[in-house]
């Protein structure tokens, strides 16, 4: 097979594979949740051969209890989240209301100087706008019957799913690394164990950073009085997957609702102390231990595949847009080193010794 003839067969495979997914998507949720759970116990699951057990005791051990906790936490919280988001929702007008009297007039008086007076009495409508679109989101996230739908597949086909795959984990990477070409398979397992890498420091360290924030917000502004406070410190540190938006948002969330909620600015003060020590904390104590510097996915990049993902492929994509970020990513890298190598690059001058072996670059060439 040339060289023209294997690059036209990858095309068509990687055209027809995302095809499929696309096609797929709908009923695809709870397979790729529970490969994504696998992913993420593997590590466990080996810890425990480690200690003498077989494979199949260890993924029992490790799938029943991540799924008895996760299930307990969501018969816990779920309801109260329900009532909090209910109440939230039929709240906002009010909110609104109390948003445009309280904080407009502060809004003109520190904007008095300038002409464009319409643009000032518009700032509270945006800000009450905001607040309405985002308590009809969280509305329909927990009263759409296809969110009842995706939950209970996650809840009923996802443990299935991921105790097969954590089972059989070992052997699946082995039976796909033999059927790698040959000629570049060791190239292919440099690159996958880049890959690999990238993922478990960004999802598994990223996402426990999530779950401390999400818990610290919660338990922080619950705790400062603020009404959903619950709702907003988890819905927070969950979105803090995406850089920079969960605290964001929820800042804006929790200030403006404090702002409508409280008589005076000291609680608002608080309130917005909170998110700022969680931004202190996030920056200098859990990215730098829980993520590292070896994630290698700009904030940009992460936050562009979730939003082309989400759009193309719905939650579904949402889930599939880091790993495939990271994929294109050290892909991208790995093409850009043999670029900066290559006679295109160079035109005749001989590469830097840092650079990939010229060997191995005219090897992937042939």
């Amino acid at each position: 097979m040339t060289r023209r003839e294997r690059q036209i067969f990858w095309l068509l495979f990687l055209a027809g594979f995302l095809i499929l997914i696309y096609v797929l998507r709908d009923v695809l949720l709870p397979f790729v949740a529970g490969m994504a759970v696998a992913y993420l116990l593997d590590p466990v699951a080996d810890r425990l051969e480690r200690l003498k057990l077989s494979r199949t005791l260890s993924t029992t051990i490790v799938v029943l209890a991540f799924f008895i906790i996760t299930i307990g936490l969501m018969l816990l919280l779920l309801p109260l989240l329900q009532t909090q988001v209910e109440q939230f929702a039929n709240a906002v007008p009010t909110y609104v209301e109390l948003i445009r009297e309280r904080v407009g007039p502060k809004i003109q008086e520190l904007l008095s100087g300038f002409d464009e007076e319409s643009a000032v009495n518009k700032l509270p409508d945006i800000a009450g706008n905001a607040l309405t679109w985002v308590g009809n989101i969280f509305g329909k996230l927990l009263s759409g019957g296809a969110w009842l739908a995706n939950v209970l597949s996650i809840l009923v086909i996802t443990p299935i799913v991921s105790f097969y795959l954590l089972r059989d984990w070992d052997k699946m990477v082995a039976t796909i690394d033999g059927w790698l070409p040959r000629e570049q398979a060791p190239t292919i397992r440099t690159q996958m164990g880049a890959i690999d890498r990238t993922l478990a420091a960004f999802v598994r360290g990223q996402g426990t950073v999530c779950l401390i924030l999400g818990v610290f917000y919660a338990i922080g502004l619950s705790l400062a009085g603020l009404n959903f406070g619950l709702v907003i410190g988890l819905f927070a540190g969950l979105v803090s997957f995406v850089p920079f938006v969960g605290s964001t948002l929820g800042a804006i969330l929790s200030v403006g609702l404090a702002a409508a909620q409280f008589d005076s600015w000291q609680p608002v003060a608080i309130i917005a102390g909170i998110f700022l020590a969680g931004q202190l904390i996030e920056g200098n104590f859990l990215t730098p231990n829980l993520v590292g510097d070896a994630v290698g996915l700009h904030p940009v990049w992460v936050i562009f595949a979730l939003l082309a993902g989400g759009a193309l492929f719905g939650f579904l994509g949402v889930l599939l847009a880091v790993p495939v970020a990271a994929v294109i990513g050290v892909l991208t890298r790995f093409a850009l080193e043999h670029y900066l190598a290559s006679p295109l690059h160079l035109h005749g001058i001989p590469p830097p010794d840092d650079a990939p072996n010229r060997a191995e670059f005219d090897d992937h060439k042939h």
